[in-house]
């Protein structure tokens, strides 16, 4: 906190702009810290740990602001990073959320996996990035750098009108943690609102702070609501066909992880596709409320090919190659 917050307040220089930390539970000493060190900035105390999901729905509910600014503990941020990214939603009115260029804290001229310059998703639900597929993170030297819409934009750092915020939900407390930021921008998407990547504002995140990428936990929550965020919002003629596929490449993982020697790994699919199943019928109505408010099924971001196919059989590893596989084969 003592590293990013300065800095946060030093480049946060929209008068109307307030910063409220709130503490999800934590037993760091972190709040101990800043009322110490930040006797000025406002905080939000939770009572206990609601997760990513939870814990911003709780601290949301007690500000009144016209936009939201879900930021990340361990984001540090850049000259004018805000102003940016409201001035560009200001002039667009159609946009409902925003995202920065996401850089990595450590290697500071690559982008970083959660967000990169923007998020995208295959037809089968598998999230990437521009910037990110998989495991590829790329150099950053400019090449995503045109302001686009995308599926979805990242919780590490996030502008959005708190208005549409509520409308459509907010975010998924079941969901706790991971997914539940693109399970948010599907329904935005989903309803016509536009979700954008302004590259012309720039942050740095570490990443990885709750969970190592390969914690079985963090196993389990992926797959459990990869699976959960794929049933609330998938239009039904494409439902049964998907969720096909996805039990049968859900094997297939947990196969790949029992093979190489992560045992925890692949129990952790196994008892994520189980939860699914029973977590499933207390989602029909938000299935129901998300398929009616829906005015299209096709939204931008949306990659009508598999990535597994193409970053592994056809060896398209970067966004750049995924781009042009898709304008060659309609070619074709």
């Amino acid at each position: 906190m003592n590293k990013f917050l300065p800095l946060l307040i030093k480049h946060t220089q929209l008068p109307e702009a307030e910063i409220i930390v709130a503490d999800n539970g934590s037993t760091d000493g972190s709040l101990e810290l800043l009322t110490r060190d930040f006797p000025h900035i406002k905080t939000i105390v939770l009572d206990q740990n609601y997760g990513f999901a939870g814990g911003y729905n709780k601290a949301l509910q007690q500000i009144e602001a016209d936009y939201y600014v879900l930021l990340n503990s361990d984001v540090e941020v850049t000259e004018n990073w805000l102003e940016v990214l409201i001035n560009y939603m200001e002039s667009n009115r159609d946009v409902a959320a925003c995202q920065p260029k996401i850089r990595s804290y450590y290697k500071r001229s690559s982008f970083e996996h959660a967000g990169a310059a923007g998020g995208f998703i295959d037809f089968l639900g598998y999230p990437f990035c521009r910037g990110r597929v998989f495991g590829v993170v790329e150099e950053d030297k400019g090449q995503y750098d045109d302001i686009t819409d995308v599926f979805w934009a990242t919780g590490a750092c996030l502008v959005i009108r708190s208005e549409l915020f509520h409308k459509v939900g907010g975010l998924d407390d079941e969901f706790f943690a991971h997914m539940e930021e693109i399970d948010l921008c599907w329904r935005l998407n989903a309803r016509g609102y536009r979700v954008v990547c302004n590259p012309e504002s720039v942050v740095y995140h570490v990443g990885g702070g709750t969970l190592d990428s390969e914690h079985p936990y963090k196993t389990y929550l992926n797959f459990r609501n990869n699976l959960l965020m794929i049933y609330k919002n998938m239009p039904q003629k494409l439902l049964n066909e998907i969720m096909f596929w996805r039990k049968v490449l859900d094997y297939v993982a947990a196969l790949q992880f029992f093979f190489t020697g992560k045992t925890e790994n692949a129990r952790s699919i196994l008892k994520a596709r189980k939860d699914f199943e029973q977590m499933q019928p207390r989602f029909e109505e938000k299935r129901k409320e998300n398929i009616l408010y829906a005015t299209r099924s096709e939204c931008p971001g949306m990659y009508d090919r598999s990535i597994l196919k193409e970053f592994y059989y056809n060896r398209n590893k970067t966004f750049d190659k995924l781009m042009k596989s898709k304008k060659r084969k309609k070619r074709e």
